[in-house]
């Protein structure tokens, strides 16, 4: 997303957890494309790591909010940290929610700006070994979805990304192997290209595969499906 939107001339202000990453990319990305590029090397899941990337917001004019900090778990709920399950909530959906209220409210006062979502082709039904992250995106969809009507009239353009496998670091955190994973320049141009011109993304030929193919299928038979796929990709911890 941040090679994508340099290459189109926008400055950048870059959050994730490993600052060093964070300033080669910034470097990197300030030369080739002659921006400037902020870094805030923040946890989205802590309350220091949000109030930092908030005063962010604050000191500059922020134009597209790509909402892409994300993870995941794989394995029955029960069985998973509850701490994880709850830290996932707080990344996923309550720092994905504050972060997108404070900027789609200087978007709309403005009267433009762009707001894209990192949802996921499990966020349409619930999928067994994956139940929290399912249930976290299904959040994500539904505030898209929403708030592509509540915003449209002030010239305000969100879109809901729904990719399938990403090959990312998100695979190694929830202990999974994808196999046919899209690669994440896929997703970005995909998404990017599509803001403002429909409310919802499948990016990635597995996510349109699985988007046509399940699609007229009965929420429950959708699950299931998902949810042999899931139980695919972690059947290595069984071994």
């Amino acid at each position: 997303m941040a090679e994508d939107s340099a290459a189109r001339g926008l400055n950048l202000v870059l959050v994730a957890r490993r600052k060093d990453r964070l300033d080669d990319l910034a470097k990197g990305l300030s030369e080739k494309h002659e921006i400037l590029a902020t870094v805030i090397a923040a946890d989205l899941g802590t309350e220091d790591g949000l109030r930092r990337t908030l005063d962010a917001f604050d000191a500059h004019e922020v134009g597209l909010l790509a909402a892409c900090a994300g993870f995941g778990t794989a394995g029955p709920f029960l069985e998973n940290a509850v701490d994880d399950e709850l830290n996932m909530i707080d990344v996923n959906c309550r720092a994905l929610a504050t972060l997108t209220h404070r900027a789609g409210r200087s978007m709309r006062d403005r009267g433009r700006g762009g707001i894209i979502l990192m949802s996921s082709i499990v966020a349409f039904q619930g999928v067994r070994n994956s139940a929290n992250y399912a249930a976290t995106k299904a959040y994500v969809q539904s505030l898209a979805e929403g708030l592509a009507a509540e915003l449209a009239p002030h010239g305000v353009a969100v879109l809901a990304s729904a990719p399938g496998p990403v090959a990312s670091g998100f695979a190694a955190r929830a202990d999974m192997r994808m196999d046919g994973a899209a690669s994440p320049r896929t997703v970005a141009r995909n998404t990017l290209t599509s803001l403002g011109r429909r409310v919802t993304v499948r990016p990635g030929i597995q996510s349109r595969f699985l988007g046509h193919s399940l699609g007229a299928l009965p929420r429950r038979a959708r699950s299931r499906i998902l949810g042999a796929i899931i139980a695919g990709m972690t059947k290595h911890r069984n071994a």
